[in-house]
């Protein structure tokens, strides 16, 4: 379920699968997120970071994250990333959800969109407890 290479006997990868239990939906294409750039929170083997936490940035947590040594609001065109601005949706790595989480920073998770494979690292309780709800 977390690794997402294809399975013996089956063409492609296996459907991915959000905390909920249900398919996984996209988090972002504008901008394009995710570890394999698809718009999604996919993971698999190469995925090191675990970028599977489908967050709502704030302006609170991009400060934290830059403090920290991982600044996402600034754009790095070289690079194809446009950098973050709060409401943006994004693929976070689940230690640095559960980092600003333990500093009062964490943003909102997108739940529908965040990896099952999340649930390594951060209860579904803790998650739900940020979970997004549209106005």
């Amino acid at each position: 379920m977390f690794d997402q290479t294809p399975e013996e006997g089956r063409p492609g990868r296996a459907p991915s699968v959000n905390v909920l239990g249900g398919t996984l939906q996209p988090c972002s294409v504008q901008p394009v997120t995710g570890f394999y750039r698809d718009g999604c929170c996919n993971t698999g083997a190469e995925d090191i970071g675990l970028h599977t936490v489908c967050v709502v940035t704030t302006s609170a947590f991009l400060a934290f994250s830059k403090a920290r040594g991982n600044d996402l609001s600034t754009p790095m065109p070289q690079y194809g990333f446009p950098g973050l601005k709060p409401g943006d949706r994004w693929c976070l790595c689940a230690a640095r959800w559960k980092e600003a989480l333990d500093g009062d920073a964490a943003p909102q998770v997108v739940l529908e969109a965040t990896h099952a494979a999340t649930l390594r690292v951060v209860p579904l309780d803790e998650l739900k407890k940020y979970a997004f709800r549209p106005n």
